[in-house]
């Protein structure tokens, strides 16, 4: 999406800036919604103490140790996206990489969703990234394609798949075929939308005019635009990051193996282990490897396709740039591709 068509589409279909949440608003929003999730910690724990072992305190505890850990893995990785997307935002010359997309709609995309090959980031790292693709000119459903392949065809995801299950049971070949289906179905579906432009958040799009009309050289684009995506990324960073600690601590999880051998089952509880827990892409398979014994081959396939894609992380960093609806339509899509995918893994392994 060109910025300057994002500028005057703003103008045309945007409510003017006062009626807009103002940045105030946006903060207490998300501290009610920090507050009521410590108050339903406690609320579980004072209906059903008979669902958790562990006293509350040490469940508090485990969940910000989760917390913690989740946003420390990611860091670098959201660095390294923020620097790739500068890089791409200012310091590759118009026209270079567009030059070696094909001009047909679907191959374009055919071929965005296999860059994550060269781009070794993990999940969020490549929001960023997609950021700058978007500033840059691509258009939206190309950089979802992007955006929803690049986590499963990342070569590191393809050797740490390949270290923990090999070729058994068909599970690294379900992961990269179904992540790559997964993201050009998403990127057709999303191609046919009247005003793909209105997919965006209106605070991107005033992103897109602001680094447009930045004045100054190279030096001065590069800073201001790493000043736009920390301040973008990091708040919902550590937001998904408290998140997925504290939903961790109040699901029980010997409810989710005690159902790990139904076909059906097994495949829901994996998907929905894998939106709490929140591991990056490039080491999941190794914690999925620790329920093979136990579920089968189908769900293990669902929790990868899922984990990368809309985890309570993924789907807070992605909430920088999309709208609630758009993310609804690609949880949606995700979740009955990836049980599609998951069910014919257990009838053919």
């Amino acid at each position: 999406m060109p910025a300057g068509r994002a500028h005057s589409h703003r103008h045309e279909t945007v409510p003017d800036a006062a009626a807009r949440p103002s940045s105030s608003a946006r903060t207490l929003l998300w501290v009610g919604a920090g507050l009521l999730v410590v108050a339903g910690l406690f609320l579980v724990d004072w209906l059903a103490p008979q669902l958790f072992p562990a006293p509350l305190p040490t469940r508090a505890q485990d969940g910000l140790t989760l917390a913690v850990s989740v946003l420390i893995e990611s860091l670098p990785f959201i660095a390294l996206g923020v620097v790739l997307s500068i890089v791409v935002q200012v310091w590759v010359p118009p026209g270079v990489i567009e030059r070696w997309m094909p001009r047909r709609a679907w191959a374009r995309r055919a071929v965005l969703s296999l860059l994550g090959m060269i781009v070794p980031v993990c999940e969020c790292g490549n929001v960023p990234f997609a950021r700058g693709l978007l500033m840059r000119g691509f258009s939206v459903p190309e950089t979802l394609t992007f955006l929803i392949a690049a986590p499963i065809v990342n070569p590191i995801v393809i050797i740490t798949t390949h270290q923990a299950f090999g070729f058994s049971d068909g599970v690294l070949i379900a992961r990269l075929l179904g992540g790559y289906a997964i993201a050009n179905l998403i990127g057709w579906l999303y191609n046919r939308h009247p005003s793909p432009d209105a997919l965006l958040t209106d605070r991107f799009r005033d992103t897109c005019a602001l680094v447009t009309h930045e004045p100054g050289g190279r030096g001065r684009r590069t800073i201001a635009q790493f000043v736009i995506e920390l301040r973008a990324v990091m708040p919902a960073l550590i937001i998904g990051s408290a998140l997925a600690g504290a939903v961790q601590v109040l699901v029980p999880r010997e409810a989710l193996v005690a159902i790990g051998s139904n076909p059906a089952l097994s495949i829901v509880a994996m998907m929905a282990l894998a939106m709490v827990v929140s591991i990056c892409s490039n080491v999941d398979s190794f914690f999925a490897l620790s329920f093979a014994s136990t579920f089968t081959p189908g769900s293990i396939v669902a929790f990868l396709l899922v984990g990368p894609l809309v985890d309570v992380k993924m789907l807070a960093l992605m909430r920088t740039t999309f709208t609630w609806r758009t993310l609804g339509g690609i949880v949606v899509v995700v979740v009955l591709a990836a049980f599609a995918i998951g069910t014919a893994v257990n009838l053919f392994a």
